[in-house]
């Protein structure tokens, strides 16, 4: 183990049995330029070998509410110090028997988060200020529990309009309590991404499945700047493994401070309420 310590807020750790879908295939091969572990599903031990190596202290691993499968519950069940959930699978048009599983699974289990992507329901006819959306965010409030969604124009052939950043400006006018945070960074709206957390105070970046060394120079400007608290690193393991983008985010041009706070600091102030990050002024 070397460098400074690490949180990963986003892995997957089953990536099903069946054969995956087309548009999978494509992000794999044509996005990703993945190999063939790119959809492979992973066991305890080679996960926490990993994490070790790398000084990853907790993985957030992604599952399904109403359908968590028994290889994902088994790795927070087994280790719960090391891996918590972040819950998809929210049915927004039908949204109590949603949340009355999502209030059992938060008393249950350790729960990190709840995730969902505009795109990817719905023919993206949604956006998250839709008011489809606000049974979770209030539930989401009541239980101090983030909500992480999709930012940026996804990889799969989807409607990207719904996952413009600026969809997020009167969720957070209308929920200033709520925890939210940006996934998937926000390309190529990556300025109204930042100058959004610049005006609200509870809304974060995440950079899972962006390789650290892609991103914008813009983002990592506010990084040592303004927004040392905002940004926070999240692989997508195994889309992008998490030997490279640790070791990717370890050699980026950022001082020592700042570096731990992406790494480490901002993911535990935010989700797993560590107090705030430290970093110089």
């Amino acid at each position: 183990m070397s460098g400074t310590g690490v949180h990963d807020l986003l892995t997957n750790v089953d990536m099903g049995d069946q054969a995956p879908p087309d548009w999978l295939v494509r992000v794999k091969e044509d996005t990703f330029k993945g190999g063939g572990s790119f959809l492979a599903s992973r066991e305890l031990p080679e996960v926490l070998d990993e994490m070790d190596a790398l000084g990853v202290e907790r993985a957030v691993v992604l599952g399904r509410m109403n359908s968590l499968s028994a290889r994902t519950r088994a790795f927070v069940e087994t280790r719960p110090d090391r891996f918590s959930l972040g819950l998809g699978g929210f049915d927004f048009l039908r949204p109590m028997p949603s949340i009355r599983t999502l209030t059992s699974m938060v008393a249950d289990l350790p729960v990190t988060y709840v995730v969902a992507g505009p795109s990817f329901w719905g023919d993206g006819m949604y956006p998250p200020d839709h008011a489809v959306y606000f049974p979770l965010y209030t539930k989401a409030c009541e239980l101090d529990l983030p909500v992480c969604l999709n930012t940026g124009i996804p990889g799969p052939p989807l409607p990207a309009e719904a996952q413009h950043p600026i969809h997020l400006d009167r969720v957070c006018i209308r929920f200033p309590e709520l925890k939210l945070c940006m996934i998937h960074g926000a390309d190529p709206w990556w300025d109204v991404a930042i100058r959004l957390m610049i005006k609200y105070a509870n809304l974060r970046l995440m950079t899972s499945a962006w390789a650290p060394r892609r991103l914008p120079e813009a983002l990592l400007h506010f990084m040592r700047t303004r927004g040392r608290d905002r940004v926070i690193f999240a692989s997508d393991s195994p889309v992008l493994s998490q030997t490279r983008c640790v070791d990717e985010a370890r050699a980026l041009d950022l001082p020592s401070d700042v570096l731990d706070a992406y790494l480490r600091g901002n993911a535990e102030a935010f989700f797993f309420g560590g107090g705030s990050a430290t970093v110089r002024p």
